[in-house]
């Protein structure tokens, strides 16, 4: 008996994806629920199970867009204890490498999904790659050290064939790092090595359609002010080690901003509404996004109702979320709703940016690197850790006084972080 493995639905307005990487092989064994293949769309990209237990047969290869619906692989129920002659396939399906199995495979250490992923796109010979993780295993920098490798042995080629000729070195190539990503599975490689073409990814498409509309559709403002870090830092060092033992989580310093941002939103009510058509809807909830860099591109989860959780609850939920994200395993439910969003650019070494808006949300904090300036404090110079912070509006909806006030009312929370402990 065979069981067919169709595209999931993911989403309402989400008829396509695409198959970004078999997380099992051609003729594998798989049980009911496993993870087998990995789904990448405009919105999400996500892990479908197994519908079955038994034997895999692969009948699109990874990096072909697929439809909704689409049939991509039958799970063979006979023989399921045990690997079964694979039956013949389409061609590309056959790309995919062989695992290994026996003692072989019992002693590889485990991969990443995202390791997984750009073994299968780029076809790299893990035999090859030596593993610098835990107990050996391969990582995705590995992996990318291995592909630099031709290009720098070219240059230095190159650069010993011109000191030969007492010509001068030729500047170092630079070579793009592939990104682990869906349609990467079709790109082209320059035969020179000096350049990498492939198809955008739906992710990353969709990131440049919003960040394009959100700046031709907004009103777009920023306002800019800097908030003195001293009082939440004190307060984490001296609970940090209680709160950790408590909670089972540190106490970071984003629970501290999604906490003056709730409270901010209480003051100005305006920022927390969104233009929709002719309308103006005012929300009267507080669904916090907070946006996470991922190897796909940045995505926004939703911490749901963040006036009612608390710094345990928040910084679990943001944890949790992080997770999700680097694995791929966000759903498009957990992306969507929210009302306002928090970005840290601080976490790479921004000193100052000016955030884009996430739309239809009409405001959005930008956080920045925490640097040591001299700052006047009561008439003398004193040094302080001092955090700029950016605030970028939809003036349409929001006014000048308005976001500034907003702006103002987060940097006193910061700067006197007890009120905060009084929301819980």
């Amino acid at each position: 008996m065979s069981t067919e493995v169709k595209i999931p639905p993911v989403g309402e307005s989400i008829t396509s994806g695409v198959l970004s990487g078999w997380l099992k092989q051609n003729g594998d064994a798989v049980k009911d629920g496993e993870p087998i293949f990995s789904l990448e769309t405009d919105k999400i990209s996500t892990e479908v199970p197994s519908p079955a237990s038994g034997t895999l047969q692969i009948m699109v290869a990874a990096g072909e867009e697929v439809k909704i619906g689409q049939i991509v692989a039958m799970i063979d129920s006979v023989g399921s204890a045990s690997k079964s002659e694979p039956k013949e396939v389409a061609p590309e399906a056959t790309d995919i490498p062989s695992p290994k199995t026996g003692k072989e495979a019992q002693q590889e250490p485990a991969l990443t999904p995202a390791v997984r992923r750009l073994v299968a796109e780029e076809k790299i010979p893990l035999a090859e790659v030596t593993g610098t993780g835990k107990h050996g295993q391969v990582t995705k920098e590995d992996l990318i050290n291995y592909l630099e490798r031709p290009a720098q042995k070219e240059t230095e080629d190159l650069a010993s064939e011109a000191s030969a000729k007492g010509e001068p070195k030729p500047a170092l190539k630079t070579v793009p790092v592939p990104e682990s990503k869906a349609a990467d599975a079709s790109a082209s490689v320059s035969t020179n090595g000096r350049s990498v073409r492939r198809k955008m990814s739906p992710l990353r498409k969709k990131i440049a359609a919003q960040l394009v509309m959100a700046q031709q559709n907004a009103a777009m403002l920023t306002t800019f002010n800097e908030c003195d870090m001293s009082a939440v830092m004190h307060l984490r060092s001296s609970y940090q080690e209680a709160f950790q033992k408590r909670h089972g989580t540190k106490l970071g310093f984003m629970s501290f901003f999604i906490k003056a941002v709730v409270d901010a939103l209480h003051l100005v009510t305006a920022m927390n509404a969104r233009i929709d058509g002719d309308d103006l809807v005012e929300n009267h909830y507080y669904d916090i996004g907070v946006a996470v860099g991922t190897e796909r591109g940045l995505v926004v989860p939703v911490v749901r109702d963040a006036d009612k959780k608390s710094f345990a609850e928040l910084e679990n939920s943001v944890g949790a979320f992080a997770a999700k994200a680097r694995d791929g395993k966000l759903q498009l439910d957990e992306l969507t709703g929210g009302v306002f969003t928090i970005t840290n650019g601080g976490i790479y070494g921004s000193l100052l940016s000016t955030p884009i808006l996430n739309p239809p949300q009409s405001g959005i904090l930008g956080m920045h690197k925490i640097q040591e300036r001299p700052v006047a404090i009561g008439g003398k110079i004193e040094i302080r850790p001092m955090m700029y912070l950016a605030l970028s509006y939809d003036h349409r909806v929001v006014d000048g006084k308005e976001a500034v006030t907003f702006l103002v009312r987060v940097k006193e929370c910061i700067e006197d972080s007890t009120r905060l402990l009084l929301q819980g």
